[in-house]
């Protein structure tokens, strides 16, 4: 691969908190190396449509802070069939880029691997997902700031349980994983956490709860991920088998804006940077990640092809220990 002189840079999917730290980390270290950056606007759509603006360091100053993602976001079908592609190819060669950094989950990924492969192009990926299921990476930016959002709204919920004297059902995120629902009910002193990796039997969780009711105790917080149930119809059936007053709440997508924690900042500044050094190096088709707290990179493949492991088990014994 020649020298680089110009790189793309571009958000996909769910957007996260953080996404704006790495835009900025991308730019910034791009720029110091005399390398030009040209941002895409709307993800893989914007590099089918050649939508784009040339960035400096100067277009991104004061977004380390802000939520969301200043290129904005979306998902696109049309990136997933060849012509998509093909389209895709044209501009990053009329415009004269050497390299593209992808920040995004498994989606992005995905066709960030396959857009690579099929044209022998430099493609650095950064996980930037709420659901810090990217294998290879202890987190991906966006999910400390999710689970602090979250565990905020339960502690604010938690008050109003007491003071009722009520069940609340509260549903988070997380369409494939519990890792949200988990954080959260550990750090939040919540009784009962459904989550997709483990299956649940209502009657036993309706079982704690009377056994509880009976020995005095007036509120139960119960969080349920939305890929293990709709908390209405998990609530429903808590009142229906225990006869005791319940209330649901669906956090939905507050949990993914807000300002980025300090965490998500310094791994968006970690992960932008390493990305452009990645590329420098002649590497692709890889992910940046972090591992006890050192920078690494993971092929793509190894990045999709395999599920992270939670350690559910051991969260769910140290909260029933602690409840």
């Amino acid at each position: 691969m020649g020298k680089i002189k110009r790189i793309g840079v571009l958000t996909s999917g769910g957007d996260s908190a953080g996404m704006n730290a790495a835009i900025r980390a991308v730019v910034r270290t791009a720029t110091v190396k005399k390398i030009e950056v040209v941002g895409f606007i709307r993800g893989y759509e914007g590099l089918i449509n050649a939508d784009y603006r040339r960035m400096d360091s100067r277009s991104v100053s004061g977004i380390v802070n802000l939520g969301g993602t200043v290129l904005k976001t979306a998902r696109s079908k049309r990136f997933a069939a060849k012509e998509g592609r093909r389209q895709a190819y044209a501009t990053l060669k009329n415009l004269s880029i050497d390299g593209l950094v992808v920040i995004g989950g498994d989606g992005s990924f995905r066709g960030a691997e396959k857009f690579g492969r099929e044209y022998n192009f430099p493609v650095i990926g950064i996980p930037g997902t709420i659901d810090n299921d990217i294998a290879g990476t202890d987190f991906t930016l966006g999910s400390d700031t999710a689970v602090n959002v979250a565990l905020d709204a339960v502690d604010k919920i938690r008050d109003t349980a007491t003071s009722m004297e009520r069940i609340f059902v509260i549903e988070v995120m997380g369409r494939n994983s519990g890792y949200i629902a988990l954080q959260v009910a550990l750090a939040g002193g919540c009784e009962e956490v459904l989550i997709p990796e483990r299956n649940f039997n209502i009657n036993k969780v309706c079982e704690s709860i009377t056994e509880g009711n009976i020995r005095g105790k007036i509120s139960w917080i119960v969080i349920v991920a939305e890929g293990r149930g709709k908390a209405a119809d998990i609530a429903d059936r808590i009142h229906k088998i225990t006869g005791l007053e319940t209330r649901v709440t669906v956090l939905g997508h507050i949990q993914r804006g807000g300002r980025p924690t300090y965490a998500d900042r310094v791994l968006g500044a970690k992960f932008g940077s390493f990305a452009v050094e990645l590329l420098l190096k002649g590497q692709t088709l890889k992910t940046t990640g972090i591992k006890s707290q050192k920078l690494v990179s993971i092929d793509f493949n190894y990045a999709i092809k395999n599920k992270k492991l939670l350690e559910a088990d051991s969260y769910l014994k140290l909260i029933k220990i602690l409840t």
